[in-house]
């Protein structure tokens, strides 16, 4: 049914059914993992390395994936911070080391090292054990009532990302079949409910995509939507359609999404600081710590080991989490607190702004200043100032409506979807 490699690790993989059902019909446990201390740095291209990743945790290997489509500055970047202790890519495998020494092996239990997004700093490296994983894999099955038979997983995220790699070892526990895309093409997933797929990961920029493709989206018995907030209107649209769509929340550090439609999973504690509003999470699925970085592992944490997500949120009747900004991002105008997502679902109404972000900028009477970046859905004619501003003035309030707008190219986004204010020019 659906192309398969032609040989093991070879640069023609493209869609691959999961190896992870043995002959016998049971999947691997992941409570196998994580019997050695190696860390294998995988650099493949995504079916591949999908099969390499599972055929690691097999023999009880902890991986770390990076992609081979990146600069090899920026490998051998990640390589040096990561410090494996052994590589396996197109020309084969290996043992790693550079000038600074040899890799570092991980702790016994360790079954991945996921690279953070990266969205208010340097990305960091998370490290997930094997019950982390196994938990947030019987948790989302649990809370979709996925049938491992008849359901089939679509990856279509990058692996090198938690979202990804989640996928994986939703695969690898529980056997349920995997179709891997080389990247996210709007045809090929329009297309994957055909060849089988009926669960799939998306972020709202790709879900918009197959929106407006006229994708049969109905079609998947369900779409996990996360890795940025959903813009107004597109859950309501995707709804229009069919589309049995799960909102997500989660970290790197929670191992994916551990939060479905302002619901925590089975197994997951949520609650709010009552001093600071930031959301901390407790479970088996949280991270370790962080590879390398004591001081950041123990400032992750509450005294009481409750995870800090650095998002704010509140609960609203009924236990339901609401997710606000991350702290770092909220502007403080005259005083006053501005989340920059609501001005941007604001702004992303206007009929002349295809894309936005909304930062802070120091100000020297207001402390900061409301600053919008806009990709104009017509180049040759942005919106002005005074427009933009007449336009949100009856749905924000005076110290949420921009002082300033900056027109861009482009948003930077990390490939999990979010924004990346930080490498907006300032």
């Amino acid at each position: 049914m659906l192309k398969m490699a032609r040989d093991r690790y070879g640069a023609d993989y493209s869609d691959r059914r999961s190896p992870t059902t043995p002959a016998g019909g049971l999947p691997y446990r992941l409570m196998h993992l994580g019997n050695e201390s190696s860390l294998l740095a995988i650099v493949l291209p995504p079916a591949a390395a999908a099969v390499a990743v599972q055929e690691a945790w097999a023999s009880g290997e902890a991986v770390a994936v990076i992609d081979p489509r990146d600069p090899s500055f920026r490998i051998e970047e990640r390589l040096s911070t990561l410090r494996p202790t052994e590589v396996l890519d197109a020309n084969g495998r290996r043992v790693w080391s550079d000038r600074d020494g040899e890799g570092e092996p991980v702790a016994a239990g360790v079954a991945a090292i996921v690279a953070t997004s990266g969205t208010t700093s340097e990305p960091r490296w998370v490290i997930l054990d094997e019950n982390a994983l196994e938990a947030s894999a019987f948790a989302v099955h649990a809370a979709l009532g996925v049938d491992p038979i008849d359901d089939t997983w679509l990856a279509c995220v990058p692996l090198t990302g938690v979202a990804g790699l989640a996928i994986l070892a939703r695969s690898f526990h529980t056997g349920s079949p995997l179709i891997v895309h080389d990247r996210f093409d709007t045809a090929a997933v329009a297309r994957a409910p055909q060849q089988g797929a009926t669960l799939v990961s998306l972020v709202p920029t790709t879900l918009a995509r197959l929106l407006d493709a006229g994708a049969p989206v109905d079609q998947f018995h369900h779409i996990l939507l996360g890795g940025a907030p959903a813009p107004p209107g597109l859950l309501a649209r995707a709804r229009a359609s069919g589309a049995h769509v799960t909102t997500t929340y989660g970290l790197t550090e929670t191992g994916g999404g551990c939060v479905h439609n302002g619901h925590p999973m089975i197994g997951v504690e949520v609650t709010i600081d009552p001093k600071t509003d930031e959301i901390l999470i407790r479970g088996q699925i949280t991270m370790s710590g962080y590879r390398l970085d004591e001081p950041a592992t123990k400032a992750a944490f509450t005294p009481d080991g409750a995870l800090r997500t650095g998002d704010l949120g509140r609960m609203l009747p009924g236990g339901v989490l609401q997710v606000g900004d991350r702290r770092k991002d909220v502007i403080i105008s005259g005083g006053v607190n501005v989340s920059p997502t609501a001005v941007e679902h604001v702004l992303l109404l206007h009929p002349a702004i295809r894309d936005v972000c909304v930062v802070g900028l120091p100000d020297p009477e207001w402390g900061e200043r409301v600053v919008a970046f806009v990709v104009p859905v017509r180049k040759g004619l942005p919106p002005s100032l005074a427009d933009m501003r007449a336009f949100a003035q009856s749905r924000l309030s005076g110290p949420e409506l921009p002082r300033e707008i900056r027109m861009v190219e482009e948003i930077p986004r990390s490939p999990g979807g979010k924004l990346l204010r930080r490498l907006l020019p300032r």
